[in-house]
């Protein structure tokens, strides 16, 4: 039997689901009016040498998708994950080009949150609180690392752009004798323009571990 990996599925079953969700959100870029899709996204279309990429900003670090072949690979040369990838052409995908609202919304708020919430506390709150709630200043220290600003909720949060049209804020407040520490993470109203909530648990969880295993 494969190896266990998320949800109990089997490693080779999770790889394989993977490989058609990248197939699919392929195809879909490429069938898109780039153009349009660049516009909605604010991601930049780039011709070189006769050969079309799409540019963007993810968490901290500028990223490349090269086309026809569809290879997602950062600048710097710094490995994305397959989860990366995906989430990367899932974001250009789904991107409707909603402005930014401004108003705050918690994750039980997105569509079928409640049924997601669960799992969201458990693999991006939780490692978060397990990681800072001792040390709270180093969240913020960390989060400046891959382009986070501090922001004024709660004891201690920042903001960082996670693409470039969806702001996440992160805030943690302090415990004490009688109460434990306590953490949330916030999106503008607009993400459901640009990332489903399956996908938004997938960037939480990424942001959560990046931010633990940088520290």
């Amino acid at each position: 039997m494969g190896e266990t990996a998320l949800g109990g599925m089997s490693r080779h079953g999770f790889d394989e689901a993977h490989r058609q969700a990248f197939a699919i959100a392929s195809r879909k870029l490429l069938g898109a009016d780039l153009a349009q899709l660049c516009r909605r996204s604010a991601a930049a279309l780039r011709n070189e040498n006769g050969r079309q990429s799409i540019s963007l900003s993810y968490l901290g670090r500028e990223c490349r998708v090269q086309l026809p072949d569809i290879i997602v690979s950062s600048a710097s040369g710094e490995p994305l994950s397959p989860r990366d990838m995906l989430l990367i052409l899932h974001y250009l995908v789904t991107a409707d080009g909603s402005p930014l609202t401004g108003k705050p919304v918690t994750f039980r708020e997105l569509p079928e949150g409640g049924i997601y919430y669960p799992t969201f506390v458990k693999r991006s709150v939780k490692p978060l609180l397990d990681r800072f709630a001792d040390r709270p200043e180093a969240l913020v220290a960390t989060a400046e690392s891959i382009g986070g600003l501090k922001a004024e909720t709660g004891d201690f949060s920042f903001r960082i752009l996670a693409f470039p049209r969806v702001p996440v804020t992160v805030t943690l407040w302090l415990g004490d004798e009688e109460l434990p520490a306590e953490g949330n993470i916030l999106f503008d109203s607009s993400v459901t323009g640009y990332l489903s909530t399956e996908d938004i648990t997938v960037l939480c969880e990424i942001l959560a571990w990046k931010l633990s295993r940088s520290v």
